[in-house]
């Protein structure tokens, strides 16, 4: 049996290659993705809509895992996440925090300084 712990895992590691639909079959229907900073994405589609935005400006994210831990239905990790772009890599400390329902992510929460994103994205740019 495939706990929590591993799903979150393993769809971390989704990221490197961009692929949406294998991200998004991760989601329950009514799921609720919420990078703190910004407004959250609420349902199957208006994730894979916000998925689909990113994965046609980013040639893939990294996600180091330095540490994960659950109990339950939620898993916590602290992650650096770094995304390549323009033949750049941008990272970006994140705290996310999951809860699965069944196998599937119903919410998941990223916290993270936009501030360090904008400017690392507009370094990348240059």
């Amino acid at each position: 049996m495939t706990t929590n712990d591993e799903i979150v895992r393993e769809f971390c590691g989704l990221w490197a290659s961009m692929d949406v639909e294998q991200m998004i079959a991760f989601f329950t229907d009514d799921a609720v993705y919420h990078n703190i900073p910004m407004e959250p994405a609420v349902g199957r589609e208006a994730i894979a809509t916000l998925l689909n935005g990113w994965a046609a400006v980013l040639d893939g994210i990294d996600f180091q895992i330095h540490q994960q831990v659950s109990a339950g239905k939620v898993v916590m990790n602290e992650r650096t996440d770094t995304m390549r772009v323009n033949g750049a890599s941008v990272p970006l400390p994140v705290m996310g925090i999951f809860e699965l329902v069944d196998g599937k992510i119903r919410v998941w929460r990223d916290y993270f300084d936009m501030g360090e994103m904008t400017k690392a994205f507009q370094a990348a740019s240059a």
